[in-house]
């Protein structure tokens, strides 16, 4: 039977099986240590049945993989929904930027999801917006509160299986416990505290509906940029590519140099000073770091 690992913990995966809509708890074969093939979540699999009674099962062959991502570590992702607060807490946009571009690097879409709209004024909002608009991802606005854009959110989520992301307290477990069907919140597969709320202590995806998965992921606090040289990092700031190619100097860095396309649209506007900022603390920290 096909099916899909939805969880990985100590040396048992926990295949889910659309087919019959059954939770399986597998081991790996011996080949793929022999291999050095560690399957990840995310992954497509076939699995021989050994228990149908107690659901147990072996997996025997990983099937060929869309993608797969280093940190966090998932297979065949269709794009990242990374959640952030308008406020309560502040947003580290250091935090935002960093995680843009290391999803960018790994070649999947990002979704920017910034709840709590509900006690933001339009002020924060529209300075929020005036900084992401032209990011290259997609904005949705949400509240877990009153339940606005939550809508949008299951739309932008349909067919596709979908990293979330984002620093603890900015309402992500929140916005999964909506995400979910009542069915599998009611279940023990989803942790709960509190008032029965979702929280996350290790990657995990959910089946949200036909052909749709989520895959939850622990809060992070820091986030490394990625392993590149820091003359490629303006690559992955959309805002520059406009701007390439009109500077003074080939291979202008924007940093630095005079006559330089990308200061210039800066100076007028045309560029977020906030994104700026995490464009040079980031390209410090990749011309800083040691190379061994």
């Amino acid at each position: 039977m096909q099916g899909k690992i939805i969880k990985g913990i100590a040396g048992f995966y926990y295949v889910y099986i659309e087919e019959v809509g059954a939770i399986y708890e597998c081991k790996a074969k011996g080949v793929f240590r022999n291999k050095k093939i560690k399957p990840l979540v995310g992954d497509n699999c076939l699995v021989d049945i050994v228990d149908e009674e107690n659901l147990k099962g072996n997996i025997t062959e990983i099937l060929e993989r869309k993608n797969s991502l280093i940190r966090p570590a998932f297979a065949n992702i269709d794009q990242a929904m990374v959640i952030f607060a308008v406020i309560q807490p502040d947003i580290n946009y250091n935090l935002l930027d960093r995680f843009l571009v290391y999803m960018d690097y790994q070649d999947v879409d990002t979704v920017v999801v910034f709840n709590k709209v509900d006690i933001a004024t339009k002020e924060e909002i529209d300075e929020l917006e005036s900084i992401y608009n032209k990011c290259g991802c997609r904005l949705i606005w949400v509240s877990t509160y009153d339940k606005t854009g939550v809508d949008e959110v299951l739309e932008c989520l349909k067919g596709k299986t979908t990293v979330l992301a984002g620093p603890s307290g900015v309402g992500k477990s929140s916005l999964t416990n909506l995400i979910l069907p009542e069915e599998v919140n009611a279940t023990g597969e989803v942790s709960k505290i509190g008032r029965g709320r979702h929280t996350t202590r290790h990657s995990e995806i959910f089946n949200v509906s036909p052909n749709t998965y989520i895959a939850d992921t622990p809060g992070f606090t820091s986030l490394n940029p990625p392993d590149i040289e820091k003359e490629e990092l303006r690559f992955y700031f959309e805002e520059f590519k406009e701007h390439e190619g009109n500077c003074r100097f080939n291979g202008c860095v924007h940093v630095n140099e005079p006559d330089c396309s990308v200061k210039k649209a800066l100076a007028d506007g045309q560029i977020s000073k906030r994104r700026y900022q995490s464009y040079i603390e980031i390209f410090d920290e990749l011309k800083n770091k040691k190379k061994y």
